[in-house]
């Protein structure tokens, strides 16, 4: 069985940025496709970005208990991992990788505690966060708002975490990533 990696952030630390990067730069590890229960955006491809259920077909699987863990984010608005995923990827002889919210990755880390290694990406406060989503010119005003306040909430979990990197400078939160990463595949 190979092992977990699981990356969780507030919205904006530039996870997904880092997450891409030790994909790309450390051999046999592979994304976990995440499930949810909203339609596509512009260019996702189900299978490939998400497996987009509709929010029956979720609740379905949630009472079949598919799901490694879930989360409700938004009323009706659900992101989850599934059981076959996992499978999937360590019958292809790799180790997961997990790019969660924060909940749902303290969920995988409890349930795979030896196994996995859960790092938090830190962006250096709330205001860069605050510019980098604006930056992003993606979101209204008011869903910037929401998901402040939702990484105000989530920052308050990062010592749960095996490790938290910074990211000041995206290069150096990226070398220092890799290292960890590293590090613990060779355990």
């Amino acid at each position: 069985m190979g092992k977990l990696l699981i990356f969780s952030a507030p919205s904006g630390s530039g996870k997904t940025t880092i997450v891409k990067e030790v994909l790309k730069q450390v051999s046999n590890l592979e994304f976990s496709i995440s499930a949810c229960s909203r339609g596509p955006r512009n260019g996702e491809v189900h299978g490939k970005d998400y497996y987009f259920l509709s929010v029956e077909e979720f609740k379905k699987k949630i009472e079949d208990q598919e799901f490694i863990e879930f989360e409700e984010v938004y009323a009706n608005q659900f992101y989850g991992t599934l059981k076959s995923e996992l499978n999937r990827i360590w019958n292809n002889g790799n180790h997961v990788v997990f790019d969660v919210d924060v909940i749902g990755g303290l969920n995988i880390k409890k349930q795979f505690q030896e196994q996995s290694l859960a790092i938090f990406i830190k962006a250096p406060s709330i205001e860069e966060l605050k510019k980098r989503l604006e930056n992003r010119a993606t979101e209204t005003v008011e869903q910037i708002a929401k998901r402040i306040q939702k990484a105000e909430h989530e920052l308050g979990f990062a010592d749960e975490f095996d490790t938290i990197i910074l990211n000041i400078n995206l290069n150096f939160a990226i070398e220092e990533t890799i290292k960890q990463v590293t590090k613990f595949l060779r355990k």
